[in-house]
């Protein structure tokens, strides 16, 4: 019997041992995900257009100067890439160096977005002389090449126009003010008249713009849109627009995954048991609900919602390739 006992306890100190070994190694290595799109009546000049994202980055250092990270962008082919929130660790970290370091090492930036995530400082503040004042942070990421995507932005390719939306101003309406998207939080200082003069600006800038200006509407958002929020959003105080796609981050694909189970939990309100043991189809990757496709991406780096769990467990960290295609042709 204490042999039995002996052995079994030689072989679970080799299995925590060697998971161990492979989930710090792990943590270190970039998947490439590549995924398809399909768009109906995609116009022949956008076939093959192409998105980067890049998220939850979380001050992750990948290599001497981000080096490994900067190479496997660099090697890539894309017309568009995109940043889609929580390059830090908190919204009161000063660690730009991380997030900084990397746009820095990127050669194709000539269409590079940004959306804020919770783990990154509000866009503006008010200052000591009550202006409205960019964060150091943005404007920092700006003089580096990232544009700050605050209503929506525009992207050529032979003659074809793609929008990029920022997600949660597309869906309000300028008449009803400043209000709360159901669910997201606002900035503290969000009652003054700074805030609301400008945030009624950026609503109606996507609100009147024309809807046949495009040929393809990406909207980006740092939180994934579940199927209880798009209901609820469609429900008629709201402007559901046409999307194409939406593209999040924040779920980590699951910070901490089992084998043959998958994700243990998703930080989502919105979601069944408040994200905990999440539906498997909607923790990461593409997929459909009432006519609107979404891809969600696993990110980068880790959150220390529990600090002692700030690494990823069989989690591969991961970067996305995103290419359009006309659905008759695939």
């Amino acid at each position: 019997m204490k042999k039995v006992v002996r052995k079994m306890l030689i072989i679970i100190i080799v299995l925590v041992i060697s998971s161990a070994i492979y989930i710090i190694w792990d943590n270190q290595q970039i998947k490439l995900v590549k995924q398809t799109v399909e768009i109906e009546e995609l116009p022949s000049d956008l076939e093959g257009f192409s998105i980067l994202q890049i998220t939850d980055l979380h001050e992750k250092i990948f290599g001497g100067n981000q080096a490994k990270l900067i190479e496997s962008i660099n090697e890539l082919d894309y017309d568009a890439i995109v940043f889609t929130g929580d390059m830090l660790n908190g919204a009161d970290s000063k660690n730009y160096e991380p997030f900084y370091t990397l746009i820095e090492g990127i050669e194709n930036k000539d269409f590079a977005f940004y959306v804020p995530g919770n783990a990154d400082p509000e866009n503006y503040y008010i200052d000591g002389d009550n202006q409205y004042v960019m964060d150091e942070f943005v404007e920092g990421m700006e003089e580096r090449g990232v544009s700050l995507l605050e209503s929506a932005a525009y992207v050529e390719k032979d003659g074809a126009r793609v929008r990029f939306d920022m997600f949660e101003a597309s869906i309000l309406h300028p008449d009803q003010g400043v209000v709360t998207a159901e669910g997201r939080v606002r900035p503290q200082y969000s009652h003054t008249s700074q805030y609301r003069n400008h945030h009624r600006r950026l609503v109606e800038e996507v609100h009147h713009m024309n809807e046949d200006d495009h040929d393809l509407l990406v909207a980006l958002n740092h939180y994934p849109v579940v199927d209880e929020r798009i209901e609820q959003l469609q429900g008629g105080r709201y402007v559901w627009r046409d999307y194409d796609l939406i593209m999040a981050g924040h779920y980590h694909g699951g910070q901490i995954r089992v084998p043959f189970i998958g994700a243990l939990f998703v930080p989502e309100p919105w979601g069944p048991r408040s994200g905990l043991l999440p539906p498997r189809d909607r923790v990461s990757g593409l997929w459909e609900y009432n006519g609107t496709q979404q891809y969600v991406s696993r990110g980068l780096g880790a959150s220390n919602f529990i600090p002692f769990l700030k690494f990823r467990v069989f989690n591969t960290p991961e970067i996305n390739l995103i290419t359009f295609t006309n659905l008759s042709s695939s």
